[in-house]
Protein backbone atom coordinates (compact mmCIF):
# COMPACT_ATOMS: atom_id res chain seq x y z
CA UNK A 1 0.00 0.00 0.00
CA UNK A 2 1.88 2.98 -1.68
CA UNK A 3 1.57 6.00 0.42
CA UNK A 4 3.74 9.33 -0.03
CA UNK A 5 3.14 13.11 1.06
CA UNK A 6 3.70 14.31 -2.54
CA UNK A 7 0.88 12.44 -4.04
CA UNK A 8 -1.24 13.38 -0.55
CA UNK A 9 -0.18 16.83 -1.16
CA UNK A 10 -1.94 17.17 -4.22
CA UNK A 11 -5.87 18.22 -4.10
CA UNK A 12 -5.88 17.87 -0.02
CA UNK A 13 -4.72 20.90 0.92
CA UNK A 14 -8.14 22.41 1.92
CA UNK A 15 -8.70 21.96 5.32
CA UNK A 16 -5.66 20.02 6.31
CA UNK A 17 -4.17 22.17 8.92
CA UNK A 18 -7.78 22.88 10.46
CA UNK A 19 -8.39 19.16 10.73
CA UNK A 20 -5.07 18.35 12.09
CA UNK A 21 -5.08 21.02 14.80
CA UNK A 22 -8.99 19.81 15.87
CA UNK A 23 -7.34 16.38 15.56
CA UNK A 24 -4.57 17.23 18.24
CA UNK A 25 -6.83 19.12 20.37
CA UNK A 26 -9.69 16.04 20.46
CA UNK A 27 -7.22 13.03 20.40
CA UNK A 28 -7.98 12.55 24.03
CA UNK A 29 -11.67 12.49 23.88
CA UNK A 30 -11.49 9.68 20.99
CA UNK A 31 -10.38 7.46 23.13
CA UNK A 32 -12.84 8.39 26.07
CA UNK A 33 -15.39 8.04 23.23
CA UNK A 34 -14.01 4.57 22.47
CA UNK A 35 -12.83 3.73 26.05
CA UNK A 36 -16.63 3.71 27.09
CA UNK A 37 -17.91 1.20 24.43
CA UNK A 38 -15.22 -1.59 25.43
CA UNK A 39 -17.35 -3.84 27.42
CA UNK A 40 -16.55 -6.67 29.41
CA UNK A 41 -18.99 -9.18 28.45
CA UNK A 42 -17.42 -12.15 26.54
CA UNK A 43 -18.56 -12.77 23.00
CA UNK A 44 -20.85 -14.83 21.63
CA UNK A 45 -20.91 -16.48 18.31
CA UNK A 46 -22.22 -14.75 15.48
CA UNK A 47 -26.22 -14.76 15.06
CA UNK A 48 -27.39 -15.68 11.65
CA UNK A 49 -26.11 -13.91 8.54
CA UNK A 50 -30.45 -12.63 8.39
CA UNK A 51 -30.14 -13.07 4.27
CA UNK A 52 -32.33 -14.62 2.48
CA UNK A 53 -31.19 -16.81 -0.46
CA UNK A 54 -32.18 -14.35 -3.45
CA UNK A 55 -29.83 -11.73 -1.33
CA UNK A 56 -27.22 -14.32 -1.00
CA UNK A 57 -27.05 -15.32 -4.59
CA UNK A 58 -26.41 -11.49 -5.40
CA UNK A 59 -23.87 -11.04 -3.16
CA UNK A 60 -21.96 -14.01 -4.50
CA UNK A 61 -22.57 -13.37 -8.22
CA UNK A 62 -21.19 -9.70 -7.53
CA UNK A 63 -18.13 -10.96 -5.82
CA UNK A 64 -17.62 -13.43 -8.36
CA UNK A 65 -17.39 -11.02 -10.76
CA UNK A 66 -15.05 -8.53 -8.99
CA UNK A 67 -12.28 -11.66 -7.99
CA UNK A 68 -12.49 -12.22 -11.77
CA UNK A 69 -11.31 -9.17 -13.37
CA UNK A 70 -7.97 -8.63 -12.91
CA UNK A 71 -7.25 -5.09 -11.64
CA UNK A 72 -3.40 -5.72 -10.95
CA UNK A 73 -1.78 -2.45 -11.67
CA UNK A 74 1.21 -4.86 -13.59
CA UNK A 75 -1.34 -6.41 -15.78
CA UNK A 76 -4.78 -5.20 -15.58
CA UNK A 77 -7.09 -2.56 -15.07
CA UNK A 78 -10.03 -1.13 -12.69
CA UNK A 79 -12.02 0.75 -15.29
CA UNK A 80 -13.53 -3.03 -16.51
CA UNK A 81 -14.35 -3.20 -12.14
CA UNK A 82 -15.39 -0.07 -11.98
CA UNK A 83 -17.85 -0.44 -15.04
CA UNK A 84 -19.69 -3.73 -13.53
CA UNK A 85 -20.60 -1.97 -10.44
CA UNK A 86 -21.64 0.41 -12.25
CA UNK A 87 -24.16 -1.96 -14.83
CA UNK A 88 -25.36 -3.29 -11.41
CA UNK A 89 -25.96 -0.50 -9.41
CA UNK A 90 -27.88 1.18 -12.72
CA UNK A 91 -29.97 -2.21 -13.13
CA UNK A 92 -30.97 -2.12 -9.58
CA UNK A 93 -32.68 1.50 -10.20
CA UNK A 94 -29.57 4.00 -9.70
CA UNK A 95 -30.00 7.21 -12.22
CA UNK A 96 -27.43 6.91 -14.76
CA UNK A 97 -26.79 10.32 -13.22
CA UNK A 98 -26.31 9.22 -9.94
CA UNK A 99 -23.29 6.75 -11.55
CA UNK A 100 -20.05 7.75 -13.17
CA UNK A 101 -16.82 5.89 -13.73
CA UNK A 102 -13.93 8.49 -14.00
CA UNK A 103 -10.36 8.56 -14.10
CA UNK A 104 -7.05 10.26 -15.50
CA UNK A 105 -7.07 7.75 -18.05
CA UNK A 106 -8.74 4.56 -19.81
CA UNK A 107 -7.22 2.30 -17.43
CA UNK A 108 -7.12 3.90 -14.04
CA UNK A 109 -11.88 4.25 -13.91
CA UNK A 110 -12.90 5.24 -10.43
CA UNK A 111 -16.63 4.36 -10.03
CA UNK A 112 -18.69 7.12 -7.85
CA UNK A 113 -22.00 6.39 -7.03
CA UNK A 114 -24.70 8.84 -5.15
CA UNK A 115 -27.51 7.05 -2.74
CA UNK A 116 -30.09 9.98 -2.46
CA UNK A 117 -31.13 10.83 0.49
CA UNK A 118 -34.14 12.51 1.86
CA UNK A 119 -35.46 15.43 -0.15
CA UNK A 120 -34.47 19.07 1.72
CA UNK A 121 -31.68 17.39 4.05
CA UNK A 122 -29.27 19.84 4.71
CA UNK A 123 -26.60 17.47 6.32
CA UNK A 124 -23.62 16.82 3.93
CA UNK A 125 -22.89 13.06 2.64
CA UNK A 126 -21.54 9.62 4.07
CA UNK A 127 -18.84 8.84 1.98
CA UNK A 128 -18.31 5.05 1.81
CA UNK A 129 -14.58 4.46 0.13
CA UNK A 130 -13.02 1.08 -1.11
CA UNK A 131 -10.50 0.20 -3.26
CA UNK A 132 -10.75 -2.18 -6.88
CA UNK A 133 -6.98 -2.21 -7.37
CA UNK A 134 -5.25 -5.94 -6.01
CA UNK A 135 -1.60 -6.94 -5.80
CA UNK A 136 -0.17 -9.16 -8.28
CA UNK A 137 -0.41 -13.06 -7.50
CA UNK A 138 1.00 -15.48 -9.83
CA UNK A 139 -0.46 -18.55 -10.66
CA UNK A 140 2.85 -20.88 -9.58
CA UNK A 141 2.28 -19.51 -6.20
CA UNK A 142 -1.11 -20.67 -5.53
CA UNK A 143 -3.10 -23.70 -5.37
CA UNK A 144 -5.94 -22.42 -6.80
CA UNK A 145 -5.93 -19.74 -9.90
CA UNK A 146 -6.26 -16.44 -8.02
CA UNK A 147 -8.29 -14.64 -11.07
CA UNK A 148 -11.04 -17.51 -10.09
CA UNK A 149 -13.80 -17.63 -7.74
CA UNK A 150 -13.65 -20.49 -5.93
CA UNK A 151 -15.75 -21.69 -2.80
CA UNK A 152 -14.14 -25.05 -1.26
CA UNK A 153 -14.40 -26.36 2.58
CA UNK A 154 -16.34 -22.77 3.85
CA UNK A 155 -14.33 -20.57 1.94
CA UNK A 156 -14.22 -17.93 -0.69
CA UNK A 157 -10.75 -18.08 -2.45
CA UNK A 158 -9.41 -15.97 -4.64
CA UNK A 159 -6.49 -12.38 -4.70
CA UNK A 160 -8.62 -9.64 -3.11
CA UNK A 161 -11.07 -11.69 -1.36
CA UNK A 162 -9.67 -10.08 1.88
CA UNK A 163 -8.07 -7.16 0.75
CA UNK A 164 -10.58 -5.94 -0.42
CA UNK A 165 -13.05 -7.10 -3.42
CA UNK A 166 -15.09 -8.66 -0.60
CA UNK A 167 -15.71 -5.67 1.01
CA UNK A 168 -16.08 -3.55 -2.49
CA UNK A 169 -18.98 -6.28 -2.93
CA UNK A 170 -20.41 -5.59 0.57
CA UNK A 171 -21.20 -2.07 -0.03
CA UNK A 172 -22.67 -2.27 -3.96
CA UNK A 173 -24.95 -5.12 -2.47
CA UNK A 174 -26.27 -3.38 0.51
CA UNK A 175 -26.47 -0.14 -1.27
CA UNK A 176 -28.87 -2.19 -3.91
CA UNK A 177 -30.75 -3.75 -1.17
CA UNK A 178 -31.36 -0.75 0.61
CA UNK A 179 -32.43 0.77 -2.53
CA UNK A 180 -35.06 -2.49 -3.03
CA UNK A 181 -36.04 -1.69 0.29
CA UNK A 182 -37.43 1.78 -0.42
CA UNK A 183 -34.77 3.15 2.23
CA UNK A 184 -34.43 6.84 2.08
CA UNK A 185 -31.48 7.97 4.27
CA UNK A 186 -31.38 11.18 5.84
CA UNK A 187 -28.19 12.55 3.95
CA UNK A 188 -27.10 11.26 0.46
CA UNK A 189 -24.58 8.40 0.81
CA UNK A 190 -21.27 8.65 -1.72
CA UNK A 191 -19.73 5.06 -2.53
CA UNK A 192 -16.31 5.48 -4.24
CA UNK A 193 -14.76 2.64 -5.73
CA UNK A 194 -11.15 3.69 -6.80
CA UNK A 195 -7.55 2.58 -8.62
CA UNK A 196 -4.13 2.49 -7.44
CA UNK A 197 -4.47 1.97 -3.34
CA UNK A 198 -2.09 -0.68 -3.32
CA UNK A 199 0.77 0.70 -5.85
CA UNK A 200 0.89 2.46 -9.63
CA UNK A 201 0.40 6.28 -10.29
CA UNK A 202 -3.10 7.10 -10.06
CA UNK A 203 -4.42 6.67 -6.60
CA UNK A 204 -8.04 7.35 -7.08
CA UNK A 205 -9.15 9.23 -4.08
CA UNK A 206 -6.14 11.21 -4.28
CA UNK A 207 -7.34 12.32 -7.67
CA UNK A 208 -11.12 12.76 -7.16
CA UNK A 209 -10.00 14.80 -4.54
CA UNK A 210 -8.04 17.33 -6.76
CA UNK A 211 -10.12 17.05 -9.85
CA UNK A 212 -13.69 16.19 -8.85
CA UNK A 213 -13.61 16.90 -4.98
CA UNK A 214 -17.86 17.86 -5.34
CA UNK A 215 -18.12 14.07 -6.52
CA UNK A 216 -16.57 12.74 -3.21
CA UNK A 217 -17.58 16.08 -0.87
CA UNK A 218 -18.29 14.66 2.65
CA UNK A 219 -18.98 15.13 6.21
CA UNK A 220 -17.43 11.68 7.41
CA UNK A 221 -16.12 8.65 5.42
CA UNK A 222 -15.88 4.76 6.56
CA UNK A 223 -13.29 2.78 4.97
CA UNK A 224 -13.42 -0.71 5.37
CA UNK A 225 -10.17 -1.46 4.31
CA UNK A 226 -9.37 -1.94 7.99
CA UNK A 227 -10.94 -2.69 10.74
CA UNK A 228 -13.18 -6.03 11.69
CA UNK A 229 -13.46 -8.58 13.64
CA UNK A 230 -11.03 -10.74 14.71
CA UNK A 231 -11.52 -14.83 15.69
CA UNK A 232 -9.75 -16.80 17.07
CA UNK A 233 -10.34 -20.11 15.72
CA UNK A 234 -13.44 -19.33 14.89
CA UNK A 235 -14.36 -17.69 17.83
CA UNK A 236 -15.31 -13.40 17.93
CA UNK A 237 -13.03 -11.82 19.88
CA UNK A 238 -13.26 -8.42 18.97
CA UNK A 239 -14.71 -5.48 17.00
CA UNK A 240 -11.68 -3.20 15.82
CA UNK A 241 -11.91 -0.36 14.19
CA UNK A 242 -9.42 1.76 13.01
CA UNK A 243 -8.68 5.24 14.85
CA UNK A 244 -5.18 6.20 13.37
CA UNK A 245 -2.59 5.09 10.81
CA UNK A 246 0.97 4.63 10.21
CA UNK A 247 2.76 6.42 7.76
CA UNK A 248 4.58 4.68 4.67
CA UNK A 249 7.65 5.42 3.36
CA UNK A 250 10.34 3.79 0.79
CA UNK A 251 13.81 4.00 0.73
CA UNK A 252 16.67 3.34 -1.09
CA UNK A 253 20.47 2.52 0.09
CA UNK A 254 22.84 2.40 -1.94
CA UNK A 255 26.69 0.75 -2.05
CA UNK A 256 28.92 1.49 -4.39
CA UNK A 257 32.74 0.62 -5.60
CA UNK A 258 34.75 0.59 -8.10
CA UNK A 259 34.68 -2.78 -8.38
CA UNK A 260 37.68 -5.29 -10.48
CA UNK A 261 38.41 -8.81 -11.72
CA UNK A 262 36.89 -11.30 -9.28
CA UNK A 263 40.18 -12.84 -9.13
CA UNK A 264 41.58 -9.66 -7.49
CA UNK A 265 39.25 -9.50 -4.21
CA UNK A 266 39.41 -6.02 -2.13
CA UNK A 267 38.62 -5.31 1.15
CA UNK A 268 35.69 -2.83 0.51
CA UNK A 269 32.92 -4.70 -1.42
CA UNK A 270 29.68 -3.05 -2.31
CA UNK A 271 27.44 -6.07 -1.72
CA UNK A 272 29.08 -6.63 1.49
CA UNK A 273 29.05 -3.30 2.67
CA UNK A 274 25.26 -3.40 2.04
CA UNK A 275 24.46 -6.82 3.55
CA UNK A 276 26.53 -5.38 7.24
CA UNK A 277 24.13 -2.44 6.79
CA UNK A 278 21.07 -4.21 6.73
CA UNK A 279 22.53 -6.35 9.70
CA UNK A 280 22.71 -3.62 11.29
CA UNK A 281 19.44 -2.83 10.72
CA UNK A 282 17.91 -6.48 11.29
CA UNK A 283 19.64 -6.28 14.98
CA UNK A 284 18.41 -3.17 15.67
CA UNK A 285 14.63 -2.61 15.92
CA UNK A 286 13.09 1.35 16.68
CA UNK A 287 12.23 1.91 20.29
CA UNK A 288 8.84 0.98 21.57
CA UNK A 289 6.44 3.77 21.96
CA UNK A 290 2.74 3.68 22.30
CA UNK A 291 0.23 6.72 21.41
CA UNK A 292 -3.09 6.96 23.02
CA UNK A 293 -4.83 4.58 20.26
CA UNK A 294 -2.13 1.46 21.06
CA UNK A 295 -1.80 1.91 24.90
CA UNK A 296 -6.14 1.85 24.43
CA UNK A 297 -5.56 -1.22 22.31
CA UNK A 298 -3.33 -2.84 24.83
CA UNK A 299 -5.16 -2.32 28.03
CA UNK A 300 -7.98 -4.37 26.65
CA UNK A 301 -5.71 -7.33 25.18
CA UNK A 302 -4.46 -7.85 28.14
CA UNK A 303 -7.82 -8.63 29.36
CA UNK A 304 -8.83 -10.78 26.48
CA UNK A 305 -5.46 -12.22 26.18
CA UNK A 306 -4.37 -15.12 28.61
CA UNK A 307 -1.27 -16.74 30.24
CA UNK A 308 2.40 -15.29 28.86
CA UNK A 309 1.15 -13.05 26.14
CA UNK A 310 -1.38 -11.15 28.73
CA UNK A 311 1.50 -10.56 31.34
CA UNK A 312 3.62 -9.12 28.63
CA UNK A 313 1.21 -6.86 27.68
CA UNK A 314 1.11 -5.51 30.89
CA UNK A 315 4.72 -5.26 31.24
CA UNK A 316 4.64 -2.91 28.07
CA UNK A 317 2.50 -1.14 29.96
CA UNK A 318 3.95 -0.99 33.04
CA UNK A 319 5.74 2.30 34.52
CA UNK A 320 8.34 2.29 33.62
CA UNK A 321 7.86 -0.54 30.65
CA UNK A 322 9.78 -4.39 31.58
CA UNK A 323 12.49 -4.31 28.45
CA UNK A 324 12.38 -8.39 28.68
CA UNK A 325 7.98 -8.22 27.82
CA UNK A 326 8.69 -5.17 25.49
CA UNK A 327 11.25 -8.11 23.78
CA UNK A 328 9.02 -10.97 24.52
CA UNK A 329 5.66 -9.66 23.03
CA UNK A 330 7.71 -8.17 19.97
CA UNK A 331 8.18 -11.75 18.86
CA UNK A 332 4.78 -11.64 17.89
CA UNK A 333 4.32 -10.69 14.33
CA UNK A 334 1.09 -8.42 14.97
CA UNK A 335 2.23 -6.84 18.13
CA UNK A 336 5.69 -5.85 16.91
CA UNK A 337 3.93 -3.72 14.39
CA UNK A 338 2.15 -1.75 16.50
CA UNK A 339 4.67 -1.62 19.28
CA UNK A 340 7.29 0.65 16.69
CA UNK A 341 8.75 2.02 13.72
CA UNK A 342 8.88 -0.96 11.58
CA UNK A 343 11.23 -0.84 8.71
CA UNK A 344 12.53 -3.66 6.86
CA UNK A 345 14.68 -5.05 3.88
CA UNK A 346 12.08 -5.88 0.72
CA UNK A 347 14.56 -6.18 -2.35
CA UNK A 348 18.03 -6.77 -3.30
CA UNK A 349 20.15 -6.39 -6.36
CA UNK A 350 23.74 -6.21 -6.55
CA UNK A 351 26.81 -6.70 -8.97
CA UNK A 352 26.72 -6.86 -12.94
CA UNK A 353 28.61 -9.45 -13.83
CA UNK A 354 29.81 -13.26 -12.74
CA UNK A 355 33.27 -12.86 -12.79
CA UNK A 356 33.25 -9.12 -11.88
CA UNK A 357 33.50 -7.59 -8.48
CA UNK A 358 30.12 -5.94 -7.91
CA UNK A 359 30.49 -2.09 -8.44
CA UNK A 360 26.98 -1.03 -6.81
CA UNK A 361 24.68 -3.19 -4.53
CA UNK A 362 20.88 -1.62 -3.70
CA UNK A 363 18.39 -2.49 -1.25
CA UNK A 364 14.58 -1.26 -1.02
CA UNK A 365 13.70 -0.51 2.83
CA UNK A 366 10.31 -0.04 3.47
CA UNK A 367 9.02 1.20 6.44
CA UNK A 368 5.59 1.56 8.46
CA UNK A 369 6.05 4.93 10.41
CA UNK A 370 4.36 5.60 13.62
CA UNK A 371 2.29 8.96 14.33
CA UNK A 372 4.36 12.17 15.38
CA UNK A 373 7.32 10.88 13.42
CA UNK A 374 8.44 12.00 9.69
CA UNK A 375 9.91 10.38 6.93
CA UNK A 376 13.26 12.57 6.91
CA UNK A 377 13.28 11.62 10.77
CA UNK A 378 12.98 8.20 9.69
CA UNK A 379 15.38 8.41 7.08
CA UNK A 380 18.19 10.09 9.20
CA UNK A 381 17.64 7.16 11.61
CA UNK A 382 18.41 5.02 8.91
CA UNK A 383 21.59 6.86 8.10
CA UNK A 384 22.82 6.46 11.86
CA UNK A 385 21.89 3.19 12.15
CA UNK A 386 23.61 1.35 9.13
CA UNK A 387 26.68 3.67 10.33
CA UNK A 388 28.52 3.97 6.65
CA UNK A 389 28.93 7.13 5.51
CA UNK A 390 29.96 5.34 2.37
CA UNK A 391 26.45 4.36 1.99
CA UNK A 392 23.49 6.45 0.34
CA UNK A 393 19.71 6.48 1.84
CA UNK A 394 17.78 8.47 -0.28
CA UNK A 395 13.70 8.39 -0.05
CA UNK A 396 12.03 6.95 -2.95
CA UNK A 397 8.56 7.98 -4.32
CA UNK A 398 5.73 6.64 -5.90
CA UNK A 399 6.58 7.25 -9.06
CA UNK A 400 10.40 5.89 -8.48
CA UNK A 401 12.26 9.58 -7.96
CA UNK A 402 14.47 9.37 -5.82
CA UNK A 403 14.87 12.18 -3.01
CA UNK A 404 17.73 13.54 -0.37
CA UNK A 405 15.37 14.52 1.65
CA UNK A 406 12.29 12.91 2.91
CA UNK A 407 8.98 14.90 4.05
CA UNK A 408 8.78 16.62 7.66
CA UNK A 409 5.23 16.02 7.59
CA UNK A 410 3.90 13.43 10.56
CA UNK A 411 1.60 11.23 10.26
CA UNK A 412 -2.09 12.84 11.15
CA UNK A 413 -3.54 11.89 14.83
CA UNK A 414 -7.10 10.69 14.86
CA UNK A 415 -9.85 12.43 13.67
CA UNK A 416 -12.43 13.78 15.91
CA UNK A 417 -14.95 10.97 17.77
CA UNK A 418 -18.44 11.06 16.07
CA UNK A 419 -20.90 9.67 18.67
CA UNK A 420 -23.17 8.64 15.36
CA UNK A 421 -20.77 6.21 14.32
CA UNK A 422 -19.90 5.06 17.39
CA UNK A 423 -23.63 4.26 18.77
CA UNK A 424 -24.40 2.70 15.02
CA UNK A 425 -21.24 0.60 14.97
CA UNK A 426 -22.04 -0.71 18.70
CA UNK A 427 -25.65 -1.22 17.48
CA UNK A 428 -24.60 -3.14 14.08
CA UNK A 429 -21.96 -5.23 16.19
CA UNK A 430 -24.28 -6.60 18.52
CA UNK A 431 -27.29 -8.42 16.31
CA UNK A 432 -24.31 -10.46 14.99
CA UNK A 433 -21.68 -10.63 17.45
CA UNK A 434 -23.56 -9.65 20.81
CA UNK A 435 -21.32 -7.85 23.51
CA UNK A 436 -18.06 -8.49 21.44
CA UNK A 437 -15.42 -5.22 22.76
CA UNK A 438 -14.94 -2.45 20.47
CA UNK A 439 -11.32 -1.90 20.35
CA UNK A 440 -9.76 1.51 18.85
CA UNK A 441 -6.89 0.39 16.65
CA UNK A 442 -3.85 2.20 14.61
CA UNK A 443 -3.67 0.27 11.05
CA UNK A 444 -0.08 -0.84 10.93
CA UNK A 445 -0.33 -0.83 7.27
CA UNK A 446 -2.12 2.18 5.31
CA UNK A 447 -4.89 2.79 3.79
CA UNK A 448 -6.77 5.61 1.44
CA UNK A 449 -8.19 7.00 4.84
CA UNK A 450 -4.91 9.23 4.85
CA UNK A 451 -5.87 11.50 1.64
CA UNK A 452 -9.49 11.28 2.58
CA UNK A 453 -8.33 13.13 6.09
CA UNK A 454 -5.84 15.32 4.48
CA UNK A 455 -8.44 16.49 2.89
CA UNK A 456 -10.86 17.45 6.06
CA UNK A 457 -12.92 14.45 5.76
CA UNK A 458 -13.26 12.28 9.25
CA UNK A 459 -12.64 8.67 8.18
CA UNK A 460 -13.08 5.24 10.35
CA UNK A 461 -11.72 1.82 9.12
CA UNK A 462 -14.54 -0.24 9.78
CA UNK A 463 -15.38 -3.34 8.40
CA UNK A 464 -17.53 -6.40 8.89
CA UNK A 465 -15.68 -9.44 7.62
CA UNK A 466 -14.46 -11.84 10.65
CA UNK A 467 -11.01 -13.10 9.98
CA UNK A 468 -9.25 -15.23 12.03
CA UNK A 469 -6.33 -13.71 13.37
CA UNK A 470 -3.50 -17.14 12.50
CA UNK A 471 -5.35 -16.65 8.67
CA UNK A 472 -4.82 -13.09 7.63
CA UNK A 473 -3.26 -13.81 4.26
CA UNK A 474 -3.84 -10.42 2.13
CA UNK A 475 -1.12 -9.80 -0.30
CA UNK A 476 -0.20 -13.83 0.21
CA UNK A 477 -0.63 -17.19 -1.34
CA UNK A 478 -4.37 -18.52 -1.64
CA UNK A 479 -5.77 -15.52 -0.17
CA UNK A 480 -9.40 -15.96 1.07
CA UNK A 481 -12.35 -15.50 3.39
CA UNK A 482 -14.72 -17.61 5.28
CA UNK A 483 -18.13 -18.19 3.83
CA UNK A 484 -20.10 -16.98 6.84
CA UNK A 485 -17.79 -13.83 7.12
CA UNK A 486 -19.00 -12.48 3.98
CA UNK A 487 -22.40 -13.05 4.59
CA UNK A 488 -22.21 -11.71 8.30
CA UNK A 489 -20.05 -8.89 6.41
CA UNK A 490 -23.38 -8.15 3.98
CA UNK A 491 -25.74 -8.17 6.79
CA UNK A 492 -23.46 -5.47 8.99
CA UNK A 493 -23.00 -2.71 6.70
CA UNK A 494 -26.79 -3.11 5.30
CA UNK A 495 -27.69 -2.39 9.27
CA UNK A 496 -24.60 -0.08 9.55
CA UNK A 497 -25.94 2.55 7.52
CA UNK A 498 -29.43 2.13 8.20
CA UNK A 499 -28.93 3.12 11.80
CA UNK A 500 -26.69 5.90 10.77
CA UNK A 501 -28.31 7.20 8.31
CA UNK A 502 -32.47 6.76 9.65
CA UNK A 503 -33.59 8.71 12.83
CA UNK A 504 -36.34 5.47 12.66
CA UNK A 505 -33.47 3.38 13.55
Amino acid sequence: MRKTLERLAAGTRAGAASTTALALAVAPALLAAALTLLVASPAGAAAGSGLDAADRALARDIFRELIEIDTTDEHGATTPAAEAMARRLRAAGFPSADVVVIGPNPRKGNLVARYRGRSGSTLKPLLLLGHLDVVEARREDWSTDPFKFLEKDGYFYGRGTQDMKGDDAVLVVDLIRLKREGFVPDRDIVLALTADEEGGQSNGISWLLEHQRDLVEAEFALNPDSGGVVLDHGKPLTMNFEATEKLYADYQVVATNPGGHSSLPRPDNAIYALTHALDRLEASPFPVELNPVTRAYLERMADIETGATAADIRGVLATPPDPQAEARLARSVPYNSILRTTCVATMLSGGHAPNALPQRAEANVNCRILPGHSQEEVRLDLTRIFADPALTVRYRSDAGELFDHGSDKKAMSPPPPRADVMAALRRASDRLWPGIPLLPIMEAGASDSIYTMMAGIPSYGISGMAIDRDDKRMHGRDERVPVASFDHAVQFYHDLLEFLTSSRH
